[in-house]
Parts: C-alpha cells; sequence; structure tokens
C-alpha cells in the first residue's frame, strides 16, 4: 500500500482515512474501540474526527469522539502509530464557536485533554468564519505550531475566495499554511469541489481528505428506493439522491463492480482514490465488517474505462 503525502507537509498517509464522527452516536465505546484496533492493523494510520462530535445527539455535549478515541489510545498505548485530525469552530455552546484566537487558544487545550495527548497532527477549521481574519485565525494556529501542539494546520468547508485568501496571508506573514481542505466530495456531490476548488488544491498541492465519501452510504447501494430508507438513522438524507441520476449512478457503480468483482462501496471510494487531486476520502464504520469493505478499496484499481463510465453516469445535467 502506497503512502501519500497530506499537502506539503511531512505526513503521510494511506489513501483512506477513518471517520469518527460515529464513536459516541451510532456505536458505543467498545465497538469503536474494535473497529480502531481493526483499523490500525490493517496497516492504516489516519483518524478524522472534531470536536463538535457528537452534539446532535440528546444528552451530548460534544467532544464524545474525541473522548472516545483518547481513551483507546492510552489503553492501547498507539499514539505514535497513528496521524490524529481533529477540528475546531462549529458551534459547541452558544459561546463556544467561530475562529478567533482566544477561542482557538482555549478550544485547543479542551481537545487534547479528551483526546489523551500532548499533540494534533492535523488540526482543521472546521468551517470558514466571516467574522472573524483569516489572519487572526492563522496567527493563532502558528502559535499552536511552534508550542509543538499542533503540526500541521487544514481547513474544512472553506470556499475558494477564503481559501486563497487564507494561503496568501500566511505566505506573506511567514506562518503555516493550509496544508489539506476537507470538502463535500462524491460521485454524487460533483460540481462544487471539480468547478470552484480542485483547480486550486491541484496549483497549490493542497492535499484533498472528502467527507461524505459514500454520500451518507447512498453509494454503497443499499438504498435503492424510499422503503429502503425506513428506520435507518440517515433515512431522511438519502431521498435526495433517489432520483434518474442517482439511480443511474448506482447502476454504473453495480455495473463496474461485476466488472471488478467488487462492490458498489468499494468502487465508489476507488474512483475517488483514483482522482489526481484526492488524497484520502474519509469513510465511517460502525462494524469490523463494514469497516474491511472500506480498506478493502484500497487495493482495487478501477480500469480507465470503468472510471469514464462512472464519470458519465455522475455527470452532472
Amino acid at each position: 500500500m502506497k503512502l501519500r503525502k497530506l499537502g506539503n507537509s511531512s505526513i503521510e498517509i494511506a489513501p483512506l482515512a477513518l471517520g469518527g464522527n460515529v464513536f459516541g452516536w451510532t456505536i458505543d465505546q467498545p465497538t469503536s474501540f474494535k473497529i480502531l484496533d481493526a483499523f490500525v492493523d490493517a496497516g492504516f494510520t489516519f483518524i478524522d474526527t472534531a470536536d463538535i462530535y457528537s452534539t446532535w445527539v440528546p444528552g451530548n455535549k460534544g467532544g464524545e469522539s474525541e473522548t472516545i478515541i483518547g481513551q483507546w489510545l492510552k489503553q492501547t498505548a498507539k499514539r505514535s502509530k497513528v496521524v490524529i485530525a481533529t477540528k475546531v469552530g462549529l458551534d459547541m455552546s452558544p459561546s463556544d464557536k467561530g475562529l478567533s484566537k482566544t477561542y482557538i487558544l482555549r478550544a485547543v487545550e479542551a481537545s487534547l485533554q479528551r483526546l489523551q495527548t500532548d499533540y494534533i497532527d492535523l488540526y482543521q477549521s472546521h468551517k470558514d468564519d466571516p467574522n472573524t481574519p483569516v489572519a487572526e485565525t492563522l496567527e493563532a494556529y502558528a502559535q499552536l505550531v511552534k508550542q509543538g501542539k499542533v503540526r500541521v494546520i487544514g481547513a474544512s468547508n472553506y470556499d475558494n475566495a477564503r481559501l486563497s485568501e487564507s494561503l496568501k496571508a500566511s505566505a506573506e506573514h511567514g506562518w503555516p499554511r493550509y496544508e489539506s481542505l476537507q470538502p463535500h466530495y462524491n460521485l454524487y456531490e460533483r460540481a462544487d469541489f471539480e468547478t470552484n476548488l480542485e483547480p486550486l488544491c491541484l496549483s497549490s498541492q493542497i492535499g484533498v481528505i472528502p467527507y461524505y465519501s459514500l454520500a451518507s452510504g447512498f453509494l454503497t447501494g443499499k438504498y435503492r428506493s424510499e422503503k429502503d430508507t425506513v428506520g435507518a438513522k440517515r433515512g431522511q438524507g438519502i431521498t435526495k439522491f433517489l432520483n434518474d441520476r442517482g439511480l443511474r449512478i448506482l447502476a454504473a457503480l453495480d455495473a463496474v463492480a461485476k466488472g471488478h468483482d467488487a462492490n458498489p462501496t468499494r468502487v465508489a471510494l476507488a474512483w475517488l482514490m483514483a482522482r489526481p487531486s484526492i488524497t484520502a476520502p474519509i469513510a465511517s464504520a460502525t462494524t469490523v465488517e463494514q469497516l474491511k469493505d472500506l480498506t478493502e478499496a484500497v487495493y482495487l484499481t478501477l480500469s480507465p474505462e470503468a472510471i469514464r463510465q462512472l464519470n458519465d453516469a455522475s455527470a452532472q445535467a
């Protein structure tokens, strides 16, 4: 398995990242530990989470995912074997949000404590904060990198204008720059990233670690009609994919999977991994069996014809 460099940083990762959003949400701590163990045992290292995971669950206050990962790190002593990525900026409370220097310096300490580590490999702005100048945010990150609390910084959900402005500010001040972008991108959701962000990421050598790589599970092929979404935790978010274009994409995934002795999940992830701009898609698993499906995608090489078939099926009207 060939490692890929994250932007221009010293971090190298396998072409698949494990999403920690499900830890403390759809799976409990023992199950999370099993998945983390299996992921590392399979030769993978990159684990992505955020301080806000999972505030949306009744009774949760945020930090649950980081806490589970921190307890796993303490129990297994595998800190040196993994790359931990987390995020800051979304609403933890009415007063705990945004990307001001004051808040970032406070929030990072909480994340470090929950993760039970003294450094974060990749610290990401979860979403652009239009109320804070990019220079203020980057100055905070520069301080954290200098202190050794953060190795590399990244951006998530940034548009071209703010990402470009941030890169320019880093260059002008000699501050660390965003080495990665975490956009919403998959075989169904293509237009925004490919049109507005991919050219900048390629020209600036910014690593790309897309989230929703499987479109909330739609690209696995298990949702093919509205009745399939009944009772599913993400069911309500699936119906928007159940249209002519979505079904055309599923048909192409089925055809390519058949020709490559694979399944739609592996094909959808392999399509992302084959794109020159992508460093590693992020995908989550709630069982070890699901995880195996994800990791097997790394070893699937799609033919040029298969990639063309998927591109044509998923092209925007």
